[in-house]
């Protein structure tokens, strides 16, 4: 094997890179493009990419740009002309809609028309895996600035849409409150994502259908006790219902946000604290309603072995990926718990926007 890092170690270091700040660059052919987070843009990073020369251009999510009023010309996003006096404050406010309410004259915005936007597709698909605002500030150059991650764009499309492979790292038995035999399976993706967890209860059979969820970490509700979500009595209240039984699956799966991060997450509490409800903030800060990749927890099923659940849920999306995933769902079992006078509305936006049986 060789010491030089492979597609997926590279598109792993470009996550990092632009977390902190870093640019990468984005390389098709003679193609050559120049990528920044504007969520991590410094102004020294901005005055360096000026001194380069061309012509820059920020590319949003056309959810974002439905916001903003403007032009998605290339359908699900949008490549934004920088007006002359665009500075850094102009940028993270185009990005972020925290001040959306309190300074809505940003534009008006002029979206390009003309040219390839594969490059910036491919970009705003990288900041959203690394769990950043979708918003790039793109150039085009003749070649890669030295030392900067290059990315191949056919070989990150093709990892970005197949789902990692997840390796068994460790389990051992961890007694709990709801099911004293319960073990912790440890598994991690081999593209240096965060790791996933399988509790399982009891020694359920291999060859009859399993009581399973699949639950997304939720912070706020799983370990505060937060009353704006019901994810805390549901992790607790499935748990429970498998030890009840003497036998089950609990997948908890690191996609906080349903899937866009904690940040993120919060970004979107502080939206609908302005009003706006649940899917209205992912949709204001260019993300879709759910961005949770629910492939994982089928692939991690199989490798333990099952291939059919009566799935603890209220969502049908869980259901139809499962079965398109090769995991037969024999039944939905309901899992209705934790209403409150503070998650009352977010509730009722589920069931009313994203089809979750409440």
């Amino acid at each position: 094997m060789s010491l030089i890092p492979d597609a997926t170690e590279q598109l792993a270091r470009a996550r990092a890179d632009l977390r902190m700040g870093l640019p990468i660059v984005l390389r098709d052919g003679s193609r050559r493009m120049l990528v920044l987070a504007v969520e991590t843009l410094s102004a020294d990073r901005l005055a360096a990419l000026a001194a380069l020369g061309g012509t820059p251009h920020l590319a949003i999510t056309a959810r974002r740009a439905e916001t903003l009023k403007a032009r998605a010309y290339d359908g699900d996003l949008a490549r934004l002309t920088l007006p002359k006096d665009a500075d850094l404050t102009w940028l993270n406010a185009v990005a972020d809609p925290a001040d959306d309410l309190r300074s809505p004259m940003k534009g008006p915005f002029v979206a390009l028309r003309e040219g390839p936007a594969d490059l910036d597709r491919l970009a705003l698909r990288i900041l959203k895996s690394a769990r950043i605002l979708p918003a790039a500030l793109n150039l085009s150059v003749p070649t890669a600035p030295e030392g900067l991650t290059t990315l191949d764009a056919t070989a990150t499309r093709h990892l970005l849409d197949t789902a990692s492979p997840l390796h068994p790292v460790i389990h051992a038995r961890v007694p709990l409150a709801a099911a004293e035999n319960s073990r912790l399976h440890v598994f991690r993706p081999e593209d240096g994502g965060e790791e996933h967890y399988a509790i399982e209860i009891g020694r359920p059979p291999r060859d009859t259908p399993v009581l399973a969820r699949l639950h997304s970490a939720c912070f706020t509700g799983d370990l505060l006790g937060s009353l704006k979500c019901d994810c805390g009595p549901q992790l607790h209240g499935a748990l429970t219902q498998m030890g009840d039984e003497g036998a089950g699956i609990l997948l908890y799966l690191n996609q906080e946000g349903r899937g866009i991060g904690l940040a993120n997450k919060m970004r979107a509490y502080s939206l609908q604290d302005q009003g706006f409800d649940t899917v209205e903030a992912n949709h204001r800060l260019g993300f879709e309603d759910d961005e949770r990749d629910f492939r994982i927890g089928a692939a991690l099923l199989k490798q333990m072995g099952f291939a059919s659940v009566r799935l603890l849920t209220n969502n049908p999306a869980k259901i139809a990926m499962m079965e398109k995933n090769g995991i037969a769902v024999t039944e939905r079992v309901p899992l209705k718990v934790g209403e409150n006078p503070h998650n009352t509305k977010y509730l009722a936006t589920k069931a009313k926007k994203s089809g979750h049986l409440l």
